[in-house]
């Protein structure tokens, strides 16, 4: 089994969709292989690939760390948390997409619900680093979103829709949108993603193929909504989730890096790793805005040009 950690922000979304697919069934000749949710949404293009499982960055930290586990399923009872800043017209379309999944693809989309207050989410790009990164103004809104729904509809897994600005493009939305993410995952150990709600963008000329998946659609909820269909639950680490046939930090056989992004908390996890360590390896062409070599803090790694 192969872990994929994905490049520091800002990325395209999707554009390892491909590398995605292809590992675990030619490039390493492995069973199964660990995603960040970022690499596997594509907006309208996203399809489901039955030996990928769909895992949030935290998560994959904590799993990574061996905390938690993770817990193969068939479906999950997926809830729809709207920001209240989105507005009328807007909002239609989201819920529209929901229905839309339901009625064409089965998917257990349940129940949605308004946040009581608008997240007021900010972003912008750290000018230090070169990453995007954000806030939400109004954080404990969220969460209680979160805990209506599963407490009313008993949900598994939850799809945040956050309102964006819309004046500079997708591309530096993925710094706060892991901390949105996140901020669920922490508090209540279920899988959620975020997708932004954005106005139709203006016609480009000169589309760079990377980012084309983004222009052809208003939304990013379908790919979501697909991902955490069933997505893995996380359990914590302990004597009953072996019971259980969860999926240990153990059972990786490979973690695939970018050759400049090997700080982050799983990363160096799996690097220094007592036990089954697994090998890792990283991509010279996939260039990130950081400096952050296996040199650079003594991982031993195999370097290989591209995938």
């Amino acid at each position: 089994m192969a872990l994929r950690l994905t490049p520091p922000f800002p990325s395209f979304t999707g554009r390892n969709l491909v590398i995605g697919k292809s590992q675990p069934l030619v490039k390493l000749k492995i069973s199964c292989s660990y995603h960040s949710n970022e690499v596997l949404n594509a907006a309208m293009l996203y399809w489901p690939v039955p030996n990928v499982l769909y895992v949030v960055g935290y998560a994959l930290d904590r799993f990574a760390e061996g905390l938690w586990a993770l817990q193969p399923v068939h479906q999950n009872r997926v809830g729809l948390v709207l920001d209240a800043a989105i507005e009328g017209e807007l909002r239609l379309r989201h819920l529209q997409v929901a229905d839309a999944t339901r009625a064409s693809l089965g998917l257990p989309v349940l129940e949605y619900i308004v946040t009581d207050t608008p997240l007021l989410v900010e972003k912008w790009v750290d000018p230090k680093s070169g990453q995007s990164t954000g806030r939400i103004k109004h954080p404990d809104s969220l969460p209680r979103a979160v805990q209506t729904l599963v407490n009313r509809t008993k949900v598994n897994a939850v799809a945040v829709v956050g309102c964006f600005s819309d004046d500079d493009g997708i591309d530096d939305l993925a710094g706060v949108e892991a901390v949105i993410s996140h901020l669920v995952v922490k508090e209540f150990q279920i899988p959620c993603a975020h997708a932004p709600a954005l106005s139709p963008f203006p016609l480009s000329l000169s589309l760079c193929p990377k980012s084309a998946a983004k222009e052809i659609g208003y939304t990013f909820l379908l790919c979501v909504l697909a991902g955490l269909s069933n997505a893995p639950q996380y359990v914590v680490k302990n004597s009953e989730s072996l019971e259980k046939g969860c999926i240990l930090a153990s059972d990786v056989d490979s973690v695939i890096l970018p050759m400049d992004a090997c700080e982050g908390d799983g990363a160096l996890a799996f690097a220094r790793s007592k036990k089954d360590k697994p090998l890792i390896i990283t991509v010279e062409e996939n260039e990130t805005v950081l400096n952050d070599t296996p040199e650079k803090y003594g991982i031993e790694v195999v370097k290989v040009a591209n995938y």
